[in-house]
């Protein structure tokens, strides 16, 4: 499984949360807290399967809860995504 980095994680999301919200990326803030955006809880769990799908891995009903931003969401997914290639 191939290692993700942050930044590879933030502008995989930027893309889709902008997609989604059919907005520019560049308005998407990595600072943005995700319950500001526009998107629903269905949008919401669309996005968390496709980043599964992207990812390699499944995430926690939490993870968006714990981590809130484009910013904080997208360090967590790097560690793991570390911490899973090197435990394979």
């Amino acid at each position: 499984m191939p290692k993700v980095t942050t930044r590879e994680a933030e502008d995989w999301l930027i893309e889709k949360i902008a997609h989604r919200l059919g907005v520019a990326t560049t308005e998407v803030s990595r600072e943005v807290y995700f319950d500001e955006l526009d998107l629903d809880s269905t949008e919401a769990l669309i996005l968390a399967g496709e980043l599964e799908n992207w990812l390699g891995f499944e995430l926690s009903t939490t993870t968006l809860w714990y981590h809130p931003t484009v910013k904080d969401l997208a360090a967590y997914l790097a560690e793991e995504s570390d911490r899973r290639a090197a435990a394979a």
